[in-house]
């Protein structure tokens, strides 16, 4: 079955759900209907200057790891850990930001992010090992560890991208 016709049924259904996810104060960036989604805990440099999420090396390099990985350029959606006052998101709030985007892959990009999934998901997964890829409620899982930390030492970059190349793109069949 195809969208066909009914495309902007279900586009307007994402964009009242991204809407509602907003006056929560849940922060995103990229494409809502990407299959990645990363999930950063930890605001860097851009963030806190105010630039968007995943707005700085981390981000450009986060992207560019993941085009040379077979996504398209803008097959990445991002989650903050932290909310637009501040706090930071409960894990019930995550899990529904998480449920809404839909990713067939998840990345926690620092511990904090790492943290935050697993409290979304207790009872549900199993542990969630640094640089291991794990299932969970049916999306591949890695957590990547301090990313945005390790862009500033070759060897640590290097071992960031083995991580990252544990989750190419799906091919169908699924």
């Amino acid at each position: 079955m195809g969208f066909g016709q009914d495309a902007h049924v279900y586009v307007e259904k994402m964009r009242a759900e991204l809407h509602e996810l907003e006056l929560q104060g849940v922060i995103l960036a990229g494409n809502a209907f990407s299959p990645v989604l990363v999930v950063k805990g930890e605001q860097g440099p851009a963030e806190t200057s105010g630039g968007a999420l995943l707005s700085g090396a981390d981000g450009k390099a986060l992207r560019a790891a993941l085009t040379k990985l077979g996504y398209a350029p803008e097959e990445w959606c991002a989650l903050a850990c932290w909310r637009q006052d501040g706090g930071f998101l409960t894990p019930a709030l995550a899990r529904l930001a998480i449920a809404t985007l839909s990713p067939s892959t998840l990345i926690a990009a620092d511990e904090v992010a790492a943290a935050l999934i697993s409290d979304a998901y207790v009872g549900e997964q199993p542990r969630l090992d640094l640089g291991r890829v794990s299932m969970v409620v049916g999306m591949r899982v890695l957590r990547l560890g301090g990313f945005e930390a390790a862009l500033g030492d070759m060897r640590s970059k290097q071992q960031m991208w083995a991580r990252l190349k544990l989750i190419p793109p799906l091919v169908e069949p699924y």
